[in-house]
C-alpha cells in the first residue's frame, strides 16, 4: 500500500492506539512521538504504548514520558503498529494489537510479514522516513516537536548517516527536519556521545572481550547477565556497542550476543557486504540486508558455536 492510500484510510479514524516495538531504539519511539503529536495536531486522540520502558537516554523527548505498557480500557478506532516488523515485535501487546481488525502495520524492514490489515512497507533507512511522508500525506504542519521525533528515528537508524542505507532522500528529509527547527547536534550527542559510567564500564568490559573467528572476518561481542549486575549497567546502554567490532580492519560480520535472562539471549547482526539478513532468517528473525537481529535460546557455549557455524556458511 502506498503511504497517500494509507493516509487516505487513516484520515478516517478519530482516535488511534499507537504501538512501538519491544525494547525500543529511536526510530520506534521517534515515530509513534511523531505521530503522536501529529495526530493530535488534528484533534485525533492518540496513545503510544509499549511493552517495555523507555530507555533513559531517550526520556527528553517530547512526548516519551507519555507511553505505558497497559493500554486504556477504551475503544480505539484504529491500531497502528510503527517499525514493527513481526507480530513478535509487539510482545505483551499483541493481543491488544489484533484486537482491533482495522489496524495497520508502517515499516521499513525488508523482513516484514505484513501481519496488518493495512501494509506500508517500504525499504528505506529508517522507518521514520515513512512516518515523515505519513505525516505530509496526513496534511499536518511540521512542528519543532514533531521534525525533533522524526529526525531522532533517522539519526538512531543511520548511525547519524554513517551507515550504507543512508540515500539522497534520507539527508534531503533530514534537512528539511532540521530546517522545521530539530536540532541535529542534540540528537547526536544525546545518541552517541553522552553515556553513564555504568555504560562506559560496561562497554569497555565487552570490547575487552571480543573474539575473532573465521580468520578475522567475523567478530563478536558478549554480553553476559554477570556483566549487568558488575558494572550497575542495563541492557537498554548497549546499544551501539555493535558498532566498533564492525570497525576492524579485515571483519565482515559483527555479531553481539546478549543474555537478555538465564538462557536466552538476543542476537544482533551487523556486515559490510554480507546478506545477515537471510543469516537471522534461519534463526526465526530478520531485518535488513546488512543489519538484522534475532533471539536464541539455549546453552551460552552451544548459542556461540552455532552462530559461529552458521556465519561461517555465508562468509
Amino acid at each position: 500500500m502506498t503511504i497517500s492510500n494509507f493516509a487516505e484510510h487513516l484520515k478516517q479514524a478519530r482516535s488511534v492506539l499507537i504501538f512501538s516495538h519491544v525494547r525500543p531504539d529511536g526510530d520506534t519511539l521517534g515515530g509513534a512521538m511523531a505521530l503522536k503529536a501529529a495526530f493530535t495536531s488534528l484533534g485525533v486522540r492518540a496513545v503510544t504504548v509499549c511493552a517495555s520502558p523507555v530507555p533513559d537516554k531517550y526520556k527528553d523527548f517530547p512526548l516519551a514520558a507519555e507511553f505505558s505498557s497497559t493500554p486504556p480500557q477504551e475503544t480505539f478506532d484504529a491500531h497502528l503498529a510503527v517499525d514493527c516488523s513481526t507480530e513478535q515485535m509487539f510482545s505483551t501487546l499483541a493481543g491488544t494489537f489484533f484486537s482491533n481488525k482495522n489496524n495497520y502495520n508502517i515499516d521499513h524492514h525488508v523482513s516484514n510479514t505484513k501481519y496488518a490489515h493495512h501494509n506500508c512497507v517500504i525499504n528505506r533507512a529508517s522507518c521514520c522516513e515513512n512516518v515523515f511522508e505519513l505525516i505530509k500525506a496526513l496534511g499536518v504542519k511540521l512542528t519543532p516537536e514533531i521534525a525533533e521525533c522524526v529526525l531522532l528515528g533517522i539519526v538512531t537508524d543511520t548511525g547519524c548517516f554513517a551507515h550504507k542505507n543512508v540515500t539522497p532522500s534520507t539527508l534531503n528529509a533530514a534537512a528539511e527536519l532540521v530546517g522545521a527547527g530539530a536540532d541535529l547536534n542534540a540528537i547526536n550527542y544525546r545518541m552517541f556521545k553522552a553515556q553513564s559510567v555504568e555504560r562506559a564500564r560496561l562497554y569497555a568490559k565487552v570490547i575487552a572481550g571480543m573474539k575473532f573467528y573465521h580468520d578475522g572476518k567475523l567478530a563478536m561481542i558478549f554480553i553476559r547477565r554477570a556483566d549487568f549486575e558488575q558494572t550497575g549497567a542495563t541492557q537498554d546502554m548497549t546499544e551501539g556497542f555493535i558498532d566498533f567490532p564492525l570497525s576492524v580492519e579485515g571483519v565482515e560480520v559483527a555479531v553481539s550476543v546478549m543474555e537478555t535472562q538465564n538462557g536466552s539471549f538476543k542476537i544482533s547482526f551487523r556486515s559490510k557486504s554480507v546478506n545477515v539478513n537471510e543469516i537471522a532468517g534461519t534463526f526465526g528473525g530478520g531485518g535488513h540486508v546488512l543489519a538484522s537481529g534475532c533471539m536464541l535460546n539455549g546453552f551460552f557455549e552451544d548459542v556461540v558455536d552455532k552462530l559461529v557455524f552458521t556465519v561461517g556458511n555465508y562468509l
